[in-house]
This record gives structure tokens, C-alpha cells and sequence, in this order.
């Protein structure tokens, strides 16, 4: 099979409209029902929203992301075994075809790994709808996230590549990683439309590094984790319809589990550079991507630290609150974060084609991107103390 823009395009075409159109419909079923199941969000003095709103957009998501899943598998196995004749098909049904055969082998050799992640992310989203129920304490859902996160990372073996040959190190540092990244998307989502918003820009531009980049042991587009960060993305869009301002639904802790944990580990299991070749800068590209949810989880932890406050008590500390401190209004906040995540994303893009000097270059300009806005926010602050 040759990899070519009509082949591409069949593949984001086949990956995020089905599930866009899936997570559309569930949604909306858990907006209608989610009152009946006891899934509403109340307002209080650390909410930005003055109205009782549905919880449970995560099931939304979910159902997109599993049922795509599902029928994907279900598709590949039936075109598989069918002979086509050549000109049969109309030109873009006719690329899935042969990249479904071509890719048959390893597309069943990979479902194990798929079903796995599938259950794993099931399971974390169960306990985030179960948190948005009836209240969990955070060291119960840290223990779990930690649990999950340590089953995937140890007994499947998969853990960042980070040119450190020290297993237990690689360990650790990958279960933490996946904790950071499902807790940086849950303290996200604070405003409509953001941590979705976010994670989509995120999945998408991640997706087009795996594609465009090549993988060193194949030197060939990366399939299989680019399909599932696809199909999440038209899930999240799907969901997003609904939580557009003003908002409809909110995802709850059910959908930012599921979306951070989803995300963490295709930045683990993806390749982003080999031991062997002279792009090794590559393996940064997930930092570029995540730049912001990152930043905003790093900051809000110091900044309950430094005022003695719990790290896991819930305040209006994140990013998007501070910007509508300084005058911004919540829609301007959420599409100046949309903008910052991009920016900072679209340089991975770039760090498989430059040298390790050009690395440096990308990781100044997203480290920059981060610093204005904290140059931004002190000044302002400040400005505003002065009489």
C-alpha cells in the first residue's frame, strides 16, 4: 500500500466522523437522562457555572471511542478476507480497503493491546462516574489511577523511552506520568468546552506527528496509535457539540479519566524517535503537545503549596480562572488556552525534521509561550495592587 494525502484522508475521514456521530447521540441520551441518574453538577463559591448542568458527558465520549472501536474491528475482519476487483469501489472506500488488507496481520496482532486499553480506560472512567455519583476521596482515586496506571505500565511493559537504561526509574516515572496527565486533564475542566477543547487539539496534532513522522523500525506512517487518537478526537468532538458554551453537559470526572489516561498512554506506546538515529530530540514531542495542561497542573499544585493549602483541594486557581481575573471573559480565557496549546503542539511537528539545535529553538519557543503568559498574569496583578 502506498501512503499518500487520499489514503490519509480516507483514514481521519474513517476514524472521526463515525465516532464524532456515536458520541453525538450518547451524549445527548445522557443529557436527557442524567437528571433521573443523579448526575448534576451543582453550583458553589469554586464553580465558574450558576445552573444545575448534566454530568456524565464522559459515557458520551466513551460510547464513541468503544463503539468506532468496536465496528473498526468488526470492518477490518470481514475486508480482510474479501477479494475486490480492481476499480469496484469508489477511489477513497478503495484506499480503506487495501490499507485494511495490507495492515490485516497487524491490526489482529495489536487487538489485544487495543481491548486492553479499552478496559483499563473503562475502568478509570467508572471511577470517575462514580466520583461524580456520590463523592470520592482523592487518595481513593489517586490509589486507583496509580493502580491502573501501574498494571499497564509493569505488566505490559509499557514505559516511556527516555535513553535511561534503569527499569525501575522508567517504571516510576511512566505511572507517574499517566497520574499527571488524567489529573491535568480533571483540573482542565473548569470551563466549557476547555479540557475537551484542549485534549482535542492535543490527540489531533499528536495524531499528524505519528503520521507525518515516520517510525524508525518501519520508516512507515504509525497506524495504529494515530486510529485511536483519531477516533478519540472525533469522540471529544462529538461531546463538544453539547459542551460548547454555554454548556449543556460537562464531561465530569468520567470523560477527563478516560481522556487523560487515553491520551498518556499513546504517548508511551507511540514512537517518537529510535536509539539509532540522529532524532532522538524527537522523544520530546509529547512535552511540546501537552505543554499546557502540564503548566497548568504544575502551577495550580505550587501555588496551593505556597499559600499552605492542601495540593488535592479544589479552588479558582487554574489558568483559565486567572485569566478572568485580569478581564478576560471565559470565552476569550478558553480560546486563548486553545491558542497556547497549539502553538506549543504544532512544534512537535517540527522536531523530527530539525537538529538537536533546532530542538532547543522549539523547546525555547514553547517554554516562552508559557513564560508570557505568566509575565502577563504577575504584571497584571501587580498593576491591579498599585492604588
Amino acid at each position: 500500500m502506498t501512503w499518500n494525502p487520499l489514503v490519509a484522508i480516507s483514514l481521519i475521514a474513517a476514524a472521526v466522523i463515525p465516532s464524532f456521530l456515536f458520541s453525538l447521540v450518547a451524549t445527548a441520551i445522557v443529557r436527557a437522562n442524567a437528571r433521573k441518574w443523579g448526575l448534576v453538577d451543582e453550583p458553589n463559591e469554586r464553580k465558574v457555572h450558576v445552573t444545575p448542568t448534566p454530568l456524565g458527558g464522559g459515557i458520551g465520549i466513551w460510547a464513541g471511542l468503544v463503539t468506532t472501536l468496536a465496528l473498526a474491528q468488526l470492518t477490518v475482519g470481514l475486508v480482510g478476507s474479501i477479494e475486490f476487483s480492481e476499480g469496484s469501489l469508489p477511489p477513497m472506500i478503495a484506499s480503506l480497503v487495501e490499507m485494511a488488507q495490507a495492515h490485516f496481520d497487524g491490526f489482529l496482532h495489536q487487538s489485544l493491546k487495543l481491548w486492553a486499553l479499552v478496559a483499563g480506560a473503562s475502568i478509570l472512567m467508572i471511577l470517575g462516574l462514580i466520583d461524580d455519583r456520590i463523592g470520592l476521596s482523592w487518595r481513593i482515586r489517586l490509589a486507583m489511577q496509580m493502580a491502573v496506571a501501574a498494571v499497564f505500565v509493569i505488566g505490559f511493559d509499557w514505559k516511556l523511552s527516555f535513553y535511561v537504561n534503569i527499569v525501575w526509574l522508567q517504571y516510576v516515572v511512566s505511572i507517574l506520568w499517566i497520574v499527571a496527565m488524567i489529573n491535568s486533564f480533571n483540573m482542565l475542566d473548569n470551563m466549557d468546552g476547555l479540557s475537551a477543547g484542549v485534549a482535542t487539539i492535543a490527540a489531533s496534532i499528536m495524531a499528524a506527528v505519528l503520521l507525518i513522522a515516520p517510525d524508525p523500525s518501519t520508516a512507515g506512517p504509525q497506524l495504529f496509535t494515530a486510529g485511536f487518537l483519531l477516533v478519540l478526537t472525533g469522540s471529544m468532538l462529538g461531546f463538544l457539540w453539547h459542551n460548547r458554551p454555554p454548556a449543556k453537559i460537562f464531561m465530569g470526572d468520567a470523560g477527563s479519566y478516560l481522556i487523560g489516561f487515553c491520551i498518556a498512554i499513546m504517548t508511551i506506546i507511540a514512537t517518537f524517535a529510535g536509539y539509532d538515529d540522529n532524532s532522538r530530540h524527537a522523544v520530546l514531542a509529547p512535552l511540546c503537545i501537552l505543554a499546557v495542561p502540564l503548566f497548568d497542573l504544575i502551577t495550580v499544585l505550587g501555588i496551593r503549596i505556597r499559600e499552605g493549602r492542601s495540593p488535592f483541594q479544589p479552588d479558582k486557581s487554574h489558568v483559565s480562572h486567572r485569566l478572568v481575573e485580569l478581564g478576560f471573559t471565559k470565552t476569550q480565557a478558553v480560546l486563548t488556552i486553545y491558542l497556547m496549546t497549539a502553538t506549543c503542539g504544532f512544534g512537535a511537528v517540527l522536531l523530527h525534521r530539525v537538529d538537536w539545535i533546532g530542538a532547543v529553538v522549539v523547546m525555547l519557543m514553547v517554554f516562552c509561550v508559557l513564560a508570557l503568559i505568566g509575565v502577563i498574569e504577575s504584571t497584571a496583578r501587580r498593576s491591579r495592587k498599585d492604588p
